[in-house]
């Protein structure tokens, strides 16, 4: 059984380069096409999805909903797949955050793993409420799934599994609009 991460379209604030983190934007009509996209592409590669899971932000839910539409699959919304919550830098870029949270962005950027943005929450954070809502949909599920998702979750997922650092996730594991990352949901399975 594989659990196919993927990320949600585009938005109008991934084209300005905003911190979007829990504020709920809609995709706009790229990400919609990229949803689209996506969805003639697992079709014509076979890839056999049987159950889609997504996060309840709108960018992620209109996702799977176009991806469900051509598949024949209702998607299911899984509390725990929505993205890092970055508080009072959502609606930023990253370059006005380094200049208006100076000293709170430098002991973010060093210890980001477990160091939160003001009134947001840690990738640790972000990891101890992911990991149960990975675990629940691998015992769940018997065949493949699509898990629509967000940027951050994925990063910090795939830094996780693989154990590399967490400041150095971007450069690592970044996924484009519409990306895809494939895992094994053995993974996620309890043991014992």
């Amino acid at each position: 059984m594989t659990l196919y991460l993927v990320r949600h379209g585009e938005t109008d604030w991934n084209i300005a380069s905003k911190i979007q983190g829990q504020t709920d934007i809609a995709l706009n009509e790229k990400g919609r096409r990229q949803a689209e996209e996506f969805a003639a592409r697992i079709i014509q590669e076979h890839y056999q999805i049987e159950g889609i899971y997504t996060s309840f932000k709108q960018r992620a839910l209109e996702t799977s909903k176009i991806i469900g539409a051509a598949l024949g699959i209702e998607p299911k919304v899984q509390p725990g797949l929505e993205e890092i919550c970055l508080g009072k830098w959502e609606g930023h870029t990253w370059k006005q955050v380094k200049e208006l949270f100076g000293e709170e962005y430098r002991i973010w950027h060093d210890n980001r793993r477990y160091e939160a943005p003001p009134e947001g929450e840690s990738y640790q954070q972000l990891l101890d409420r992911l990991l149960p809502a990975m675990h629940e949909i691998a015992e769940k599920e018997t065949g493949n799934v699509l898990i629509v998702t967000h940027s951050a979750v994925i990063m910090t997922l795939m830094s996780y599994i693989y154990d590399t650092p967490f400041e150095d996730m971007a450069k690592n594991y970044k996924t484009g609009n519409a990306g895809i990352v494939e895992l094994n949901a053995e993974l996620f399975k309890k043991r014992g």
